[in-house]
């Protein structure tokens, strides 16, 4: 996999990416978030409820980028470029992951894991193809339509952490399942068994808490075991998600051990 020499983590991106990590997940941090909003989490620490912890989480969000304040711009640029946040690039990757918003979250995966897409609208080689280019030009179309969308992702990607080890204390992994049709196209870097084998992902890929929605996406069915550290997103983390109850999790990407699920229809 394309890695960066560069990240914004506290460890390397041939160790993010690598299958062995998946295996042994340490703690991952985009470097200064918590500590320059330690007083969001500091206010989260009390509070019981996850539901008033995501409202919490989206009030300080509004605030510190002004997002609420949109309407009160004096141009149609700055009017959009407040309103289109965080929340605008979910959906956006919701819609279709090859999207202006998606080369985003795979632009703020690259920056900050320094995991490099393999693919957006087309197999990305390198990053010298015209492939990458035209993802970094996707890149950069949507990055200007908001306000400082990579550090409102770092805060995103932080609060989710702070969740899932509230959510799940004695967690590590979380099983997930991802139905496609065109499992041929995807790169195998090696043959563990007949149903098992290691594959490398996309740098930001989703997946489905739920094997039966798996089946909706493709007659082929993969099970991983992903590390909780690698979860960018998961459906019910915000209040009225847009992603609620359909079981999706957005998982930073990589080598990862696969089974194919059999279809017991």
């Amino acid at each position: 996999m394309l890695n960066s020499a560069f990240n914004h983590c506290n460890l390397p991106p041939w160790v993010i990416a690598s299958r062995h990590f998946n295996d042994n997940p340490q703690l991952l941090e985009v470097q200064g978030v918590r500590q320059a909003n330690r007083f969001l989490f500091r206010k989260l620490d009390g509070i019981g409820s996850p539901e008033e912890r995501g409202e919490v989480f989206n009030d300080y969000m509004s605030v510190k980028f002004q997002l609420h304040h949109w309407q009160d711009q004096r141009t149609d640029t700055a009017r959009k470029s407040l309103k289109n946040s965080y929340l605008r690039y979910l959906r956006g990757w919701m819609m279709d992951s090859n999207s202006v918003e998606g080369a985003v979250l795979k632009g703020w995966v690259e920056s900050r894991m320094g995991i490099v897409p393999t693919y957006h609208r087309a197999r990305i080689e390198g990053i010298h193809t015209e492939a990458y280019y035209q993802y970094a030009v996707d890149r950069t179309k949507g990055s200007a339509r908001t306000n400082a969308i990579n550090s409102q992702l770092d805060i995103l990607y932080e609060f989710c952490q702070y969740e899932l080890a509230r959510r799940f204390p004695h967690e590590r992994w979380v099983t997930l399942y991802r139905g496609t049709c065109d499992a041929d196209e995807y790169d195998a870097l090696e043959e563990i068994s007949r149903r098992e084998k290691i594959v490398r992902f996309n740098n930001l890929v989703s997946f489905t808490s739920d094997e039966e929605r798996a089946w909706e996406f493709g007659s082929t069915v993969w099970e991983i075991r992903a590390p909780l550290v690698k979860v960018f997103f998961f459906n019910d983390l915000l209040p009225n998600s847009i992603m609620k109850g359909e079981g999706e999790y957005l998982i930073i990407g990589g080598e990862y051990r696969v089974r194919r699920v059999m279809c017991t229809v």
